[in-house]
């Protein structure tokens, strides 16, 4: 169907929307693609949705051509299957509640595992009827607690979902493989610059775990590649390489040393380095332990305290912590919360009262560099003294380690030992193996060949579509406007018709019909009233990937033709100009 701009439903704007922090929001705003509705719920245009029904038919196709079933779930939810789960509870405040007239509790779907398993669980009982991968593309309601970027991080999003039933780990491993290269497929003609890393399974569970993420630097997930070796990973799931322990039968016995007026890690060294300086070199952070106090909630509504230790110059990155201790959240204790715990110090806060078997109960954990006979500079437990030579595994002993450290620029790599460098991207899809989690928790068995129930063990695989569209935008716009790769754009062709001739608007309708009868899919600027300048800026701003010009090269014999991701312009003589589009659309 030919797209005439003087009827086709679209508004674009010369100012980027207040709100906007990332240019996906901010030009599929402007091009007139969404239109927010409430912080983190937006509506599709004409052209937005065309874009999005682009991106869902190609995640369709690629999970077709893998061999996988398509199904359809309700996103209103009955409460019972995520209670025998627990995950009513685990979710807290991350879902939407609510009752029906007859005070029975459902939730809008956040994640579809649990009606998954019971679908499967219904139909079939035999190890013969396995494997089995059935996905759907359905819309998700999470109750985000910042909803930002757009159609980046909503409340309300599509995503395609798809689950492996298999009969043994092998067989999960199988499935797994085969969805991962489906996934290849997929993003690869999304047209996505993309890296797989490993990540953590989070509130789903499981063990072997993927992400894919979008490169950007406007990206959300900060993630990190080797500098040798093809190791990847999510910020979240990098392994600290732990050092060997450190002998120390002749270290120094520890001492406390007045440190007046020196709460922060900056006036600790200042003060360590004037008042007990080194022979062998200066006190840096790296010799310090900070120890940062937390409250963790628990979705039942119950909490406790929890203290991170770890080398000064690393702040706790809180993404890492709260991937840790989900479904538990952490906060930084505040001066309410520090008042309920009297043996902790602010500023001077020491391993020596910490650990739940210690007088405080706080359960006290440390970074994996923390290993025993690792001498440290931390607080004393008193207001302006500090212990110095405290040492790991003979002075204090903490009750586990935790990765939550910042990882920063450098950092060594855990397979290789090489540097790791830092970028940043969008997740867009994620697979993990489930193993068994679910299929115990709602009892899915089958029989096996020797007519034994056993445990069906379970594969769940996510592709973001409606934020697939963002993260394309992300990577395919320039100071002009969006330029789509081709698959996902809206249209083949913006025909853009200028000036006043009659004959320019008809031989460019002309044009139009020629080249959908070629099998192209054409927007149609016919509006009389619009300049010329508007027109273009229209043109470059919607980011069809070719434009061609009709106007006052016709008198002529010719036409413009300008790819809009090179920037690259031509003239095309008009009696070749449908050949010379449609080769140039089909390059």
């Amino acid at each position: 169907m030919l797209l005439r701009m003087s009827s086709l439903f679209l508004r674009t704007l010369r100012e980027d929307p207040a709100d906007a922090e990332v240019p996906s929001h901010r030009l599929l705003v402007r091009a007139g693609y969404v239109r927010r509705v409430a912080p983190g719920i937006f509506s599709w245009l004409p052209l937005g949705y065309m874009v999005y029904r682009n991106v869902e038919n190609i995640v369709r196709e690629e999970m077709d051509a893998a061999g996988f079933q398509e199904v359809h779930f309700p996103a209103l939810l009955p409460r019972e299957p995520y209670e025998i789960t627990n995950r009513w509870t685990e979710y807290g405040d991350g879902i939407f509640r609510l009752k029906d007239r007859r005070d029975n509790d459902y939730l809008l779907g956040p994640t579809h595992e649990e009606l998954f398993t019971l679908m499967v669980k219904g139909e079939y009982s035999s190890y013969k009827d396995l494997p089995l991968a059935i996905y759907q593309i359905q819309t998700k309601y999470r109750d985000e607690a910042r909803p930002r970027a757009g159609i980046l991080r909503g409340r309300e999003f599509v995503m395609k979902d798809s689950y492996s039933f298999d009969i043994d780990d092998a067989g999960l491993q199988a499935s797994y493989d085969k969805h991962r290269a489906a996934y290849i497929a997929t993003f690869d003609r999304l047209g996505l610059d993309y890296v797989i890393v490993s990540a953590q399974s989070g509130a789903m569970g499981g063990s072997a775990s993927e992400e894919f993420l979008a490169t950007t630097d406007s990206g959300e997930d900060t993630y990190v590649r080797c500098t040798s070796c093809d190791y990847a990973a999510n910020v979240e799931a990098v392994v600290t390489p732990v050092p060997d322990a450190i002998p120390y039968d002749d270290a120094p016995a520890s001492h406390v040393e007045d440190t007046p007026d020196t709460p922060t890690i900056e006036t600790l060294v200042a003060a360590a380095n004037a008042l007990q300086p080194r022979a062998d070199r200066a006190w840096t952070a790296a010799d310090t332990l900070k120890n940062v106090a937390f409250v963790v909630a628990l979705p039942d509504g119950t909490s406790y305290p929890l203290v991170v230790g770890l080398p000064g110059d690393r702040e706790v990155d809180l993404k890492r912590l709260e991937a840790v201790l989900q479904p538990g959240v952490p906060t930084p204790m505040d001066e309410v919360e520090l008042k309920k715990h009297p043996l902790i110090v602010k500023g001077y806060l020491g391993p020596e009262v910490l650990g739940e078997e210690s007088a405080s109960g706080i359960r006290y954990v440390v970074d994996p560099r923390v290993v025993e006979g690792t001498r440290w500079i931390t607080g004393a437990n008193v207001h302006g003294k500090h212990v110095f030579d405290l040492v790991a595994g003979r002075d204090f002993t903490p009750d586990g380690t935790i990765e939550a450290a910042e990882v920063v620029e450098g950092d060594v790599c855990p397979r290789c030992g090489s540097p790791l460098t830092i970028a940043r991207g969008i997740e867009i899809g994620h697979i993990f193996q489930l193993g068994r989690k679910y299929a115990e928790a709602l009892d899915l068995k089958v029989l096996d060949e020797n007519g034994k129930l056993v445990t069906v063990t379970m594969g769940s695989y996510g592709i973001g579509v409606s934020r697939a569209v963002a993260a394309i935008a992300e990577q395919s716009f320039d100071e002009l406007g969006l330029c789509w790769p081709r698959e996902v754009a809206p249209a083949d062709v913006h025909l853009v018709a200028t000036g006043k001739d009659d004959a320019v608007y008809e031989h460019a309708e002309g044009l139009a019909r020629d080249l959908e009868d070629r099998g192209l899919r054409v927007i149609y600027d016919d509006r009389r009233q619009a300049s010329p300048g508007v027109k273009f800026k229209d043109s470059e701003l919607i980011g069809v990937p070719t434009i061609v010009v009709v106007g006052k090269g016709l008198a002529d014999g010719v036409i413009e033709l300008k790819d809009r991701r090179s920037g690259e312009r031509s003239e095309v003589a008009v009696v070749d100009s449908v050949d010379a589009i449609v080769a140039a659309c089909r390059a």
